[in-house]
């Protein structure tokens, strides 16, 4: 007696229609059908729809086997729902630690790959009852900084207003910011570019800077999801990105429409425009250059910063490291 345990009548079949489809899909959108005019028509006419069929032609599209074109798989929907193991207590540690759930959601997915969405999360701090912040939480999420000098950079751009000069520049002019997440030590410089090439020039340049002058060597930079500092699809050849490769510095991002990510630059954007912009009129671009350059000496040097306890970050930096030299 035939064994059809193993018959693949039904899987070639399923196969041969979507060549066809695909085929037929493909001279519609190009124009070249005969029959259908639009893909609406054709849609209509094989008895699917554009969710339906998309689904389907995007992940063929994107392995190009043709095993992607059968239906999947799918277990149980309450295996789905399970949570990893020990999930929560990570949760409720985040929480503790101030962090909203966005953040928790950050931080999980750099730990694990399947991470609960961020609604989730809210019902699992909900479940704790952890969904308000106490005024505890609130100070430890102040309190909290790197331990390590060099740990985590925060760099930003940002456009200077061109009432400032007396003689404007002839193109827009920008100050792109480095800052170390423990000690506040940071370095600024100015450009007449955000393109990604000229960023990256001067990246380097604070990078190099901060390294020589104050010891600070990075292991990872957060940046925004600007062009002129990340690419996604191909890193290895966007500048910024290829420079931090190349330097073996993680490259992070912060969270689309949300500023609040890289807060410590921004923070430093608002004591940078207090101390030294506002008000102030500079004859032109090069004079507002020396001028930064001066007070990023007394920002590093001599200005005590209220989060590092009244120490100025270049003193922060010494002590850290002196912490680090006597533990060893």
């Amino acid at each position: 007696m035939r064994d059809n345990s193993f018959d693949r009548t039904i899987e070639r079949n399923y196969i041969q229609k979507w060549r066809f489809l695909i085929a037929e899909y493909e001279e519609v959108k190009a124009g070249r059908s005969a029959t259908f005019r639009r893909v609406g028509d054709f849609y209509r006419h094989h008895g699917t729809c554009s969710q339906t069929f998309r689904k389907y032609y995007n992940r063929y599209l994107r392995s190009g086997a043709e095993a992607d074109l059968l239906p999947q798989r799918r277990g149980p929907k309450w295996r789905e729902r399970r949570q990893p193991e020990g999930i929560e207590a990570e949760i409720v540690a985040c929480r503790k630690r101030g962090m909203n759930r966005y953040e928790i959601h950050a931080a999980l997915r750099e730990q694990r790959d399947t991470v609960p969405s961020p609604s989730t999360i809210y019902r699992v701090l909900k479940r704790h009852e952890l969904n308000r912040r106490t005024p505890a939480m609130r100070e430890e999420k102040r309190r909290i900084i790197k331990d390590k000098i060099g740990e985590l950079g925060h760099i930003d751009l940002h456009q200077l207003p061109r009432d400032m000069f007396l003689v404007p520049p002839p193109s827009p002019a920008f100050i792109i910011s480095l800052l170390d997440s423990c000690s506040r030590l940071a370095w600024a410089e100015v450009l007449t570019s955000k393109k990604a090439l000229p960023v990256m020039f001067k990246a380097l340049k604070m990078i190099n800077t901060l390294s020589v002058t104050y010891g600070v060597q990075f292991a990872e930079i957060l940046s925004d999801n600007g062009a002129e500092f990340a690419s996604r699809n191909k890193p290895e050849e966007h500048p910024f990105e290829a420079m931090l490769i190349e330097l073996g510095i993680k490259h992070r991002y912060t969270r689309p429409y949300r500023p609040q990510t890289n807060g410590k630059v921004e923070r430093f954007w608002r004591t940078l425009d207090d101390d030294v912009i506002e008000g102030a009129t500079f004859d032109n671009l090069e004079h507002f250059a020396n001028e930064l350059f001066e007070y990023l000496i007394y920002y590093n040097n001599f200005r005590p910063h209220q989060a590092l306890g009244g120490k100025t970050p270049k003193d922060f930096a010494a002590a850290q490291t002196q912490t680090i030299r006597s533990a060893n």
